[in-house]
């Protein structure tokens, strides 16, 4: 018999950022490592990541981190946590660590415990054995994960779909689904995102006759925009119009690489012959394949809309198909994408979120996983909290009692003792880490109130030189405004900012000493007041002073 904490580090009540954790007496296992995209508001952050200051807390107890599949949301985080925790272990298929491998390549990060494993082997850790069990999914070798306690299975299960024609390394073990629930499962966490979603999502989730209509609508180019790991969507592609005498005309090194990995591995049938090169991109009836960069949704495709991409320049006669959703936070950002296209004069093409769905589960996929793993306890995890409310609805409706439905929020401490709940008030230490380049540490909400208040009201740099042995201006003061005003067109506020800044300056100065910190203060005080009262706007000032 054991005790059981079980707790989100992110994934809760947001989309990405999942890192779920599971510690058994004094073990712990981690569960995916995934960021999230920072919205429009969040100036210069490129992606976000879960604070894991609790896993650096006990790195010893940690016996590996187990990653479902390739997607940003699940894994996109291992770089940024490998360069503190460097003995941790990981754990995925083939193509998940291929994947992660290539990620710590482009970032520079040199790391030697990445463990390939094959769905359906037992991984024995100490004690524990834990059992991959393949999932459907957009992306090949997607896995769930049994770890096997004396008080029963926990089964995480990410993100996954039931679809029959989904074969080979996409194809799910129902069998072995089910004689996992005739083992006893204690605890099942999946996903909520589509839990409001009424029925199956297949067939919902596949655009082949959309792709189809497009390629008999146009004998033109088509620009096919898909995130660089959803390989399902890469193979319909590829289906459709290997039907056609087009050529299909990768761009960009990442896409390349997963494209041919996939090829070699056979999680993608494409004949080679269908695959053009640079030579091939400005032919009238090619298809062109551009991916998205990591950290930046729309990016890549933005460029060749706006003219600056270097191998791309848009024709009057293409269309631009995006294969992609509109990520939460960037719905401005689409948006804005969507209309520069339309003002640009191309054809556009895009997929209806009511009609053409994403690779997760619906409210019957979901039951049915439950109806198979019959679980104890229920925890819905990935996706807004109102979604796993309605996750936690189905669950009840296939047999799981209400008060074994565990509704949590991240740092929230699940507690079963010898196979029963028990009550818990216990949090762990949780949150975001904002990531900025390849900053690898927290960039902070200091620095991102700076940012928004630098947009927002922009800057005043004054810099004056005072003489060492008199205490005397030499120099200055000068001012420099950016973001602010216009200094040609303010002569008189420059003016009487100079005055405000040598009166400062003359007035806590004596022969001998000027306390320079107390002079500064006094200066960003004072302008400030002085320039809210003119402007109305409170700008960053920054005053340097300098003695010669």
């Amino acid at each position: 018999m054991s005790k059981i904490n079980i707790f989100s580090l992110g994934g809760l009540n947001e989309n990405g950022k999942n890192m779920y954790v599971v510690e058994v007496d004094k073990d712990i296992f981690v569960f995916d490592a995934g960021l999230k995209y920072a919205d429009e508001n969040m100036l210069g952050i490129d992606y976000i990541i879960p604070n894991f200051d609790y896993l650096k807390e006990n790195e010893k107890r940690i016996k590996g981190l187990f990653l479902t599949h390739g997607h940003d949301e699940n894994v996109g985080a291992v770089s940024d946590i490998v360069r503190t925790l460097h003995n941790i272990k990981i754990y995925g298929s083939k193509f998940t660590v291929d994947i992660v491998r290539k990620e710590l390549e482009e970032d520079r990060v040199s790391f030697d415990n990445l463990i390939e494993i094959k769905p359906h082997k037992t991984i024995s850790i100490g004690k524990y054995n834990i059992f991959p069990i393949n999932l459907t999914h957009s992306i090949p070798e997607n896995l769930g994960y049994a770890l096997y306690t004396d008080d029963g299975v926990v089964f995480y299960a990410s993100d996954f779909v039931f679809d029959s024609t989904m074969r080979g390394l996409y194809q799910t073990d129902i069998g072995k689904l089910a004689y996992l629930g005739k083992q006893g499962v204690l605890c099942l966490l999946t996903e909520s995102m589509y839990a409001s979603v009424v029925g199956h999502t297949a067939p919902r989730h596949r655009i082949s006759d959309l792709i189809n209509k497009t390629l008999a609508k146009t004998d033109k180019r088509i620009i096919y925009n898909v995130l660089s790991s959803q390989l399902y969507r890469i193979q319909e592609l590829f289906d459709e119009v290997s039907k056609t005498n087009r050529k299909v005309v990768i761009i960009g090194k990442k896409l390349q690489n997963i494209i041919n990995q996939a090829i070699i591995s056979k999680s993608l049938k494409v004949s080679k012959s269908l695959i053009g090169n640079l030579s091939n991109i400005d032919d009238e009836n090619s298809v062109i394949v551009v991916s998205n960069e990591r950290q930046k949704p729309y990016s890549n495709l933005m460029k060749i809309v706006r003219g600056v991409d270097k191998f791309i320049t848009l024709k009057d006669t293409d269309t631009v198909f995006i294969a992609i959703p509109i990520f939460e936070g960037r719905e401005k950002t689409f948006y804005e994408l969507a209309n520069e296209i339309s003002a640009v004069g191309v054809n556009m093409v895009m997929m209806n979120p009511k009609v053409n769905l994403s690779h997760h589960a619906s409210s019957e996929d979901l039951m049915q996983m439950i109806d198979l793993l019959q679980p104890k306890y229920y925890f819905p995890v990935k996706g807004e909290y109102r979604y796993q409310v309605a996750n936690g609805e189905l669950a009840e409706k296939v047999g799981v009692a209400s008060s074994n439905i565990l509704l949590k929020q991240n740092g929230e401490v699940v507690s079963i003792v010898d196979g029963n709940l028990k009550p818990s008030t216990y949090k762990v230490n949780h949150g975001d880490i904002l990531i900025d380049g390849r900053l690898s540490h927290d960039v902070g909400e200091i620095v991102l109130k700076d940012r928004e208040l630098l947009s927002d009201n922009g800057i005043v740099v004054i810099a004056t030189t005072v003489s060492k042995k008199t205490k005397k201006i030499v120099s200055g003061p000068e001012v420099l405004t950016r973001g602010f005003v216009y200094v040609r067109d303010n002569i008189d506020m420059i003016k009487e900012i100079k005055n405000i800044v040598s009166n400062v300056i003359i007035k806590n100065t004596n022969s001998n000493y000027i306390e320079y910190n107390k002079v500064k203060n006094s200066i960003r005080e004072e302008l400030s007041n002085y320039l809210y009262d003119k402007t109305g706007s409170k700008p960053m000032i920054i005053s340097v002073i300098q003695e010669v």
